[in-house]
């Protein structure tokens, strides 16, 4: 399930005109790459601009860069030319969207399209009569029930940072540069994964909330948050642990340690489909106003997928509800000057019929 699996992209087809059952759509146009990726299958580079057209009878046209792909979920596809000579064209969506038009100019009676309101191009609504209806909130909501080829490339992706965080506490010591960090994390997922990454995470920096590695050497009593996001084949894991760079964690930063995991054995015997994240935020809030050190002044998880950043929201400003076939992070934090600078560890986890699966099992002590 690592490659294209043509009959899931065919269920999530059928399974999104079903949500839009009453919407009367005589057509779709979608031309995110990722929302093509997850309807027809073949993964475009940010660079492309694919497009795909899926009709209400079930026939589906695939506007590919360049070439047909060896795979896809469609039955018809058509081709732009993404580059001349070898040079990437910077007018590509106009060329996409010329294939495009003539799909739809060759269907009749096309009176209403679902589009994606945010990314619709000019060219086509411009060229095209038509009424047009916004299905990208439906696209995000359909996306959140993950299918077994997503979760397979999900696993994969995690497999990665489980890689990246064997290293990171093989090397890190006081002395090592965070770009060094940051270099030989990367190769261990790119080795993990036989391929070049297709994401990568977001914290690499050494005594700091977050942020980036600096050209910087680590210090003797620090704590190094290492947020990881590598992602494989577009799709991205997401989790983060604190390591003390010395080995030997103060009983402050320890304390703070016992704080967070008591998140963790929350959230794992609470969770399960019906229950509001933003009930599970709040309650997770109390536990850590009880720790004697540190402040927890962020999001407490998200969902992610071929986004780093996906519905549920584990967060108070929505009030998003666990379903099953959620992927979602947890990544409670504590942080004071005090802990140098603290700590936020996160796991991904499945939710399952009967509560949640642990997707990164792997080792959450500071030393």
């Amino acid at each position: 399930m690592l490659g294209i699996e043509v009959e899931a992209s065919r269920s999530r087809q059928q399974r999104l005109w079903k949500a839009l059952s009453d919407q009367s759509l005589d057509a779709l146009v979608v031309t995110q790459n990722e929302h093509v990726q997850w309807l027809v299958g073949p993964r475009y580079e940010w660079k492309f601009s694919p497009a795909a057209v899926l009709f209400a009878d079930g026939r589906v046209v695939l506007v590919a860069p360049n070439e047909a792909p060896e795979a896809a979920a469609a039955d018809d596809v058509l081709t732009y030319e993404a580059q001349w000579l070898c040079t990437l064209r910077n007018d590509q969506r106009a060329a996409s969207s010329d294939q495009v038009l003539k799909v739809l100019r060759e269907a009749s009676g096309l009176k209403r399209l679902g589009v994606e309101f945010s990314s619709y191009p000019v060219h086509l609504s411009s060229q095209f009569e038509a009424q047009l209806v916004d299905i990208e909130p439906e696209l995000y909501r359909q996306r959140r029930q993950k299918d077994a080829d997503e979760i397979a490339k999900i696993r994969m992706a995690i497999s990665g940072t489980e890689k990246m965080y064997e290293k990171a506490r093989e090397i890190i010591c006081p002395g090592i540069n965070e770009l060094e960090v940051f270099n030989q994390l990367q190769a261990a997922a790119v080795m993990q994964y036989g391929e070049a990454l297709t994401g990568t995470g977001n914290d690499f920096a050494s005594g700091e909330m977050g942020g980036p590695a600096r050209n910087r050497q680590i210090e003797d009593g620090e704590l190094y948050i290492l947020d990881l996001g590598p992602a494989f084949r577009g799709y991205f894991a997401d989790n983060s642990r604190a390591i003390a760079v010395n080995g030997k964690p103060t009983d402050e930063q320890q304390e703070a340690w016992t704080y967070i995991m008591k998140v963790f054995a929350h959230l794992e015997s609470v969770v399960k489909p019906g229950k509001s994240c933003k009930e599970l935020f709040l309650e997770v809030q109390e536990i850590l106003k009880a720790a004697p050190i540190g402040e927890f002044p962020h999001h407490l998880g998200h969902g992610i997928g071929l986004y780093p950043h996906e519905a549920p929201h584990l967060n108070s400003c929505w009030d998003d509800t666990f379903a099953v076939g959620d992927v979602f992070t947890c990544e409670p934090g504590l942080y004071d000057a005090k802990l140098r600078f603290g700590m936020r560890l996160e796991n991904d986890y499945l939710v399952t019929e009967s509560g949640v699966e642990n997707l990164s099992p792997f080792k959450m002590e500071l030393a």
